[in-house]
């Protein structure tokens, strides 16, 4: 009787970089040294708690935040709610990301096979840079499907998303496939072209 192999993937691909002439680097991780973008997955309601923590600890992080006028029977209130709700984003190294996962508040990372999810730069800070000059931006559901489009001009030139109609306005929906989750910003019809 042959016994199987009980090597786990990552042994597996640590054998073949070795091997091979050519070392093969899944892309969803990055070097040790190398400060990427992460998700962290907090506790119901404690983004902003989290992020305090993060700031104590000399982390870097991003909260995607946009503001939603609520009514109540006596007055309306604008509140500035949380984008991505039970997320928040970390700039670490490897090494970092214990110290991360220690910080009150923080349930655990995003991970793909098992390893931490590295987010790409260019998303994070379109986004980033988008909220910063004022683009009106919603929490939208995550959409597989749809029309596929890109953004020509402005802050998140470059970014590719899905079109949408909504009350007579083009919506740009932007997808983070590793967080299956989805924001719809409202742009002008000129600064989008269809991709191919």
């Amino acid at each position: 009787m042959r016994r199987r192999s009980r090597e786990n993937p990552k042994s597996l691909l640590m054998n073949l970089n070795q091997s091979s002439d050519r070392a093969v680097t899944p892309p969803c991780l990055a070097g040790p040294e190398t400060p990427s973008w992460y998700a962290i997955y907090t506790y119901p309601r404690q983004e902003k708690v989290v992020t305090r923590n993060l700031e104590q600890r000399s982390t870097e992080y991003f909260l995607p935040l946009y503001r939603s006028m609520r009514r109540w029977k006596d007055r309306n209130k604008e509140l500035e709610l949380v984008l991505f709700p039970g997320y928040v984003f970390v700039h670490a190294s490897r090494e970092d990301r214990l110290r991360v996962l220690q910080t009150p508040g923080v349930v655990r990372m995003v991970t793909f096979n098992g390893q931490p999810a590295v987010l790409p730069d260019a998303e994070i800070e379109a986004l980033r840079h988008g909220l910063e000059q004022g683009i009106y931006a919603e929490p939208h559901p995550y959409l597989k499907v749809g029309r596929k489009a890109r953004v020509l001009r402005g802050p998140l030139a470059g970014l590719e998303g899905i079109l949408l109609r909504k009350k007579d306005r083009l919506r740009f929906v932007i997808s983070l496939d590793v967080l299956m989750r989805s924001v719809a910003v409202e742009l002008d019809a000129a600064d989008l072209r269809p991709s191919t």
